[in-house]
């Protein structure tokens, strides 16, 4: 089977210096809708991961995700938003970037073409068997991704990719291969535009579905929710009305003694 970087081949558009702004914007816009159909191709492929990651977790184990530049910022985003959204602990889902925490600001010269680093900086985490890796990687191709999931697969851990090229070498080294093929970016080789979202959409999927299947969701609320801000505890006492069907103050009052919306059902529920 053959590879072909398409994530670096021409765009489909040329002299965009000449083009207006409202001739930018769009071409990307139209470019840009072509990435939710990429990913609807794939959801076979993105359904067989996750399957495997609720296994694990039900089990006990953690969900790492690996990469590099735009790609690992995108695992650790999606990783840092877990504990908000569902309530779980800030180590059940982990992200990690070639370079480390301060190639989260700044990038980090060369630290994707380590093929050592990757797997050390998995070890500092205790990973076992337990859990499941992912590596991210638009191209494929990144050699700190691609050394890290091989020593995954020799210790029998569970891993997984999300890349924009089909027969990458990233693919092959993966049990669950997810390839959304995007295409030529509207900025030639720039993976930041449709590869990253198509990277931003798959995350999404990966943890949202999790989560609902690890009962973090009740009907289709966030139940388990920190309360971190007005807004969300806001949002928390709506919740508790329309589903106790009682007062706002009656739900606020509940709230504040159970401090989760889940809790707070569950307590009301049983007369407390």
């Amino acid at each position: 089977m053959t590879f072909t970087k398409t994530t670096e081949q021409d765009s489909n558009h040329n002299h965009l210096e000449k083009m207006t702004i409202n001739e930018l914007l769009t071409h990307m816009n139209s470019e840009d809708q072509t990435v939710p159909l990429a990913v609807e191709k794939a959801i076979p492929q993105i359904e067989k991961l996750i399957e495997q990651i609720v296994a694990k977790l039900k089990d006990g184990g953690r969900l790492f995700y690996i990469g590099a530049g735009t790609s690992g910022r995108l695992g650790i985003l999606d990783a840092s938003e877990c504990p908000p959204t569902f309530g779980v602990s800030h180590d059940l889902v982990i992200g990690l970037i070639a370079g480390g925490d301060i190639a989260i600001r700044k990038a980090v010269e060369f630290a994707e073409d380590s093929t050592t680093q990757g797997w050390k900086d998995l070890q500092e985490f205790n990973i076992s068997k337990k859990d499941v890796v992912i590596g991210i990687a638009a191209s494929g191709t990144t050699p700190y991704v691609i050394a890290a999931l091989e020593q995954c697969n020799s210790k029998e851990m569970i891993t997984g990719c999300i890349t924009c090229n089909k027969n990458s070498p990233l693919s092959h080294v993966s049990q669950y291969p997810i390839e959304v093929v995007v295409g030529p970016e509207f900025v030639t080789g720039s993976s930041r535009m449709k590869a990253g979202t198509a990277q931003k959409l798959v995350l999404n999927m990966i943890t949202t579905s999790t989560m609902i299947k690890l009962n973090k969701v009740k009907g289709n609320k966030m139940v388990d929710m920190q309360l971190s801000n007005n807004k969300l505890v806001d949002r928390g006492i709506k919740m508790l009305v329309k589903e106790l069907d009682i007062t706002f103050e009656e739900a606020q009052s509940l709230l504040e003694k159970h401090k989760n919306v889940r809790t707070a059902i569950q307590n009301y529920n049983h007369g407390n």
